[in-house]
């Protein structure tokens, strides 16, 4: 029964779980991870009745968390990350984002997928929900990243009908591709980009194909108050009503951004069951002027969840940072001093985004999901160790985590991952590779 040292078979995917063994917790054997990633056995004392540790993983100077979730991400923007800063958002997106998007290839988001893999590992995710393009090419990278991810091409028609349907053919290929994979880490989703991207017609195919596949539907919503106006003026209802006009908003919806909800948005989305994702760091970044109504929306009973945004308005896939951005953004700006304390942000990025996700309940106990972090305690950012959750929320940073394992697989330990370096170095060339074609012209 070896420990492990440097040996790099406690890596290797053998199928159903790498690891079957204990994570030992001060002198205890504390969690058993069986052949079928599941928790089969949480106790003082591990009672052999599944068998010899293959590899035992020392968690006496570690804190065990369930796994963390990110609900929104542009994972290959990875490659735009430090590209355009400190712009107005329409602008950004106009005059920078979207000509650059323009150029992008198959291979650019794969490399930038991965690299948003290592990252996301890094501080403690095992599953994100992501919304892109070339998604093919992402849902290769994420199987071989061995985390979780709900997958959705960028749906976006402009009004017009050429264009939303080639956005319905891109779906559902997206969807077809990702059935064949077979992998339970893998979900396809269809992603409307936000109201005013997406024409009604649009939006109700997408409702729809939501509800025939039983898949998520992926959209941006209410960020900004300029798209809320422009709504009330074309439409003449806000936009969570025109969503839920076009039959969006259900238990199958994941709405990012919502900064800009009135109550009776939050009443509604709390009445469809709808889970929302908080992302205060890019929202402070690009100054949309006002916090997502957390208590409102979790008081109506909505899902709420933490996530990034893409790496070229963040600019990192940081969960742990972006829990404590939340909390204190929430306090500050709703002049609460209690509002979101560090327990509830624990639970946005664990068991609301699983929820979410439909990747079980994010919790550690018996019949969940294999997939956990631990955080080192003997560095400075955790000591002393009064209350962990507060440490974890306001104190510690992709620093402290030292292990992730996502379904019973171990993605990294004592901060390592295998083929790190190579992904870094691919990125990095693609990434400028990117830049000179759009400044070619190519």
């Amino acid at each position: 029964m070896p420990e492990y040292n440097s040996d790099p078979d406690i890596f290797r995917d053998n199928g159903s779980t790498l690891i079957k063994g204990t994570l030992v917790k001060g002198d205890k054997k504390d969690i058993f991870i069986g052949d079928s990633c599941i928790i089969e056995e949480i106790s003082d004392n591990y009672s052999g009745r599944f068998g010899e540790a293959e590899f035992i993983i020392d968690g006496s100077k570690s804190v065990a968390s369930p796994g963390f979730v990110n609900t929104h991400t542009h994972a290959a923007m990875s490659l735009l990350r430090g590209y355009a800063d400190d712009m107005h958002l329409q602008e950004w997106l106009s005059e920078k984002i979207w000509p650059l998007e323009a150029h992008l290839q198959a291979d650019d988001v794969y490399w930038g997928t991965k690299l948003a893999c290592i990252e996301m590992i890094h501080s403690g995710t095992v599953a994100f929900n992501d919304m892109y393009f070339f998604m093919e090419s992402a849902a290769k990278a994420v199987d071989e990243c061995g985390l979780k991810a709900v997958l959705s091409h960028g749906f976006i028609d402009f009004g017009s009908e050429e264009k939303r349907e080639s956005e319905i053919k891109a779906t559902e290929n997206l969807y077809n591709h990702v059935k064949n994979m077979n992998n339970p880490r893998i979900k396809a989703a269809v992603g409307p980009h936000a109201p005013y991207t997406v024409s009604k017609e649009g939006l109700s195919w997408a409702s729809d194909y939501s509800k025939e596949k039983d898949i998520m539907l992926h959209i941006h919503l209410s960020e900004t108050e300029h798209e809320v106006k422009e709504c009330v003026e074309q439409n003449g209802v806000r936009p969570s009503k025109l969503l839920d006009e076009c039959g969006c908003l259900s238990e199958r919806t994941l709405a990012a951004h919502c900064c800009w909800l009135s109550d009776e948005e939050c009443e509604l989305l709390g009445e469809r069951k709808v889970s929302v994702s908080h992302n205060p760091a890019s929202n402070m970044k690009l100054a949309v002027n006002r916090a997502m109504p957390y208590q409102e929306l979790l008081n109506c009973g909505a899902n709420v969840t933490l996530g990034t945004d893409g790496c070229s308005s963040n600019n990192n896939l940081d969960i742990l940072e972006e829990m404590k951005t939340a909390a204190i953004l929430q306090k500050f700006f709703w002049n609460s001093d209690t509002m979101l304390p560090a327990h509830e942000a624990i639970i946005m990025a664990t068991e609301s985004g699983k929820k979410a996700l439909g990747f079980g309940n994010g919790k550690l106990a018996v019949g969940e999901c294999a997939d956990i972090v631990l955080l080192k305690t003997n560095i400075p950012c955790m000591t002393p160790l009064y209350n962990a959750e507060s440490n974890i929320v306001y104190s510690a940073g992709s620093n402290a985590v030292d292990t992730v394992i996502c379904n019973g697989r171990v993605l990294m330990h004592d901060g390592y991952i295998p083929g790190e370096e190579e992904v870094l170095e691919k990125a990095s060339e693609t990434a400028f590779s990117l830049v000179k074609r759009k400044e070619d012209g190519v």
